[in-house]
């Protein structure tokens, strides 16, 4: 019989899930963070005792997390990444540490699962490069292991898995993979690919442009979404595949000049929500036997006979499924908020300013409490109070006033 030793033990529980046994008691299922599975039966009172403790724990441990946040440096003054302190109970931010101002421009981040280590993107031209760093979430530490070639000409997103590193180049179209070494530092390129085509707005379409790359829920695939072509591109992915580690699946064309931009899964991936940048257009599709079929097209918000620019920017789902939000850019600076239902169509629920000007990447935190938002041109990132049964935000007047901020991840502080 497994029995709780102490408060550790409790808070390496993942999930638990309770059914009522036919003697009236119940058994208690725990997985652990480190997948060991245990179970036992308990009466109600100690499973009441039991449920209480881990409800207390998983709060008291929840009460701060690492804010990791990549910047551009040639704007203003910014050290490159930054790692802060933020705490939910006051939405207070607190620095821990930062690269030094060699960094150059590592406009987008991703982190490792087992949060030891955190890649960028240096976008910087021609001279473009991809950096490891060693990531000490305790202290916030980045120490840099080394750089590579990105393959291409201004990096705009970066993703990773266990043996991997993919990177979208925006300005040459390409999509670079890098592999792993096992001390998290970065081998040379193994493949580059190269897309072609353009779009019908010959001033931003005059060629490819690969703005995100992004795992399927299951890794069975990375899609591409090309701004300069109006496609998003599928690639089956074999890790351990070489120079071909991605192979073209497919593409799938959307509305011509739109510019697709970021897209996100919903959280248990039968629908995928594509934001665009030069319309603010939002597609939904259907995702099923590993097909894109639309089913909507929306738009994010705009003010009423709005005839200024325009430009969709960011996307993210709420933990628990029932909110999508996107940032939209150019002369609206808004955060728009939509209510998914289950068929995956969406509907309007509210326009909010981001109380600063071009909103790029925006965080909501672990506990789906908190939206923050990057104002890129406003040098600040403004915290907003969400309302989880009703997903609208407030602004909570709480922000961080930083350099060119672009991109925001949440990490473990630990």
């Amino acid at each position: 019989m497994f029995k709780l030793h102490s408060f550790e033990s409790l808070s390496k529980i993942h999930n638990l899930i309770v059914n009522k046994t036919p003697n009236g008691g119940y058994k208690f299922h725990i997985i652990f963070k480190t997948f060991t599975f245990a179970s036992t039966k308990l009466h109600t009172m100690k499973l009441a005792k039991a449920l209480l403790l881990l409800i207390f724990m998983n709060v008291a441990a929840q009460d701060n997390y690492n804010l990791v946040i990549g910047t551009y440096t040639n704007a203003c003054t910014s050290k490159g990444i930054y790692v802060y302190d933020f705490n939910l109970k006051t939405q207070d931010f607190k620095l821990k540490s930062n690269t030094d101002s060699n960094v150059v421009n590592p406009s987008f981040v991703t982190v490792s699962a087992d949060n030891k280590f955190i890649y960028s993107v240096n976008e910087d031209g021609k001279n473009s490069t991809v950096s490891a760093f060693k990531y000490s979430a305790a202290n916030g530490k980045l120490d840099l292991l080394n750089k590579k070639d990105s393959k291409g000409a201004d990096p705009c997103y970066i993703i990773n898995d266990d043996k991997n590193v993919i990177v979208a180049n925006y300005s040459t179209g390409t999509i670079a993979v890098f592999e792993k070494k096992t001390d998290g530092s970065l081998n040379d390129a193994k493949q580059v690919v190269k897309h072609s085509g353009t779009g019908p707005d010959k001033s931003r379409q005059e060629g490819p442009h690969v703005h995100m790359v992004h795992f399927s829920p299951d890794k069975k695939y990375v899609f591409a979404n090309d701004l300069g072509t109006d496609k998003v591109f599928m690639y089956t992915y074999n890790p351990n595949g070489g120079d071909k580690t991605l192979v073209l699946k497919g593409s799938v064309s959307i509305k011509g000049g739109s510019g697709p931009r970021h897209l996100a899964f919903n959280p248990n991936g039968t629908f995928v929500y594509l934001l665009s940048e030069m319309d603010g257009a939002l597609t939904v599709f259907s995702y099923y036997n590993d097909k894109l079929e639309q089913i909507q097209l929306s738009t994010v918000a705009l003010p009423e006979n709005f005839m200024a620019k325009n430009g969709g920017a960011d996307i993210h789902f709420s933990n628990d499924g029932k909110y999508l939000y996107a940032t939209n850019r150019g002369d609206v600076n808004t955060i728009t908020v939509f209510r998914v239902h289950a068929n995956g169509l969406v509907n309007l629920v509210q326009e909010i300013s981001t109380q600063g000007s071009e909103p790029r990447n925006f965080a909501i935190d672990p506990t789906d409490s908190y939206v923050l938002v990057a104002n890129q041109k406003t040098n600040n990132i403004v915290v907003f109070k969400r309302d989880k049964t009703t997903g609208m935000l407030t602004d909570t007047k709480k922000k961080l006033d930083l350099c060119s901020p672009v991109c925001l991840v949440f990490t473990a502080n630990k």
